[in-house]
């Protein structure tokens, strides 16, 4: 895949957490893409439309997602772990009010 359309210095200066939203944000970038030539490909002339619309697109994003792996790696970067919902407290059950039953006359 070419690189001809990203910025190899874009990423020297990313810290490891700019540079995880940033592969993320590719790499659904990315998808999408796909995805718009994949149902542009179903319509009449659907290949010629795509490869016209979304190629270069395409081409210039794994340029880009290239040059971020490149700057992961040299930078030693790892995923960060997902984090994990904080404890919330379960709320105690609330005792039924008195007199909250329906009398039918009895006594």
């Amino acid at each position: 895949m070419s690189s001809a359309f990203a910025d190899p210095a874009k990423y020297e200066l990313y810290d490891c957490k700019q540079l995880e939203t940033e592969r993320k944000g590719l790499a659904n970038r990315a998808a999408e893409q796909e995805g718009l030539m994949a149902k542009a490909r179903t319509g009449v002339g659907g290949a010629v439309i795509s490869e016209m619309a979304y190629r270069n697109e395409l081409i210039a994003i794994h340029g880009q997602q290239k040059f971020a792996e490149e700057a992961w790696r040299k930078g030693k970067c790892h995923e960060t772990p997902p984090a994990t919902p904080a404890a919330t407290p379960t709320p105690a059950p609330t005792p039924a009010a008195k007199g909250s039953r329906s009398r039918s006359g009895l006594r």
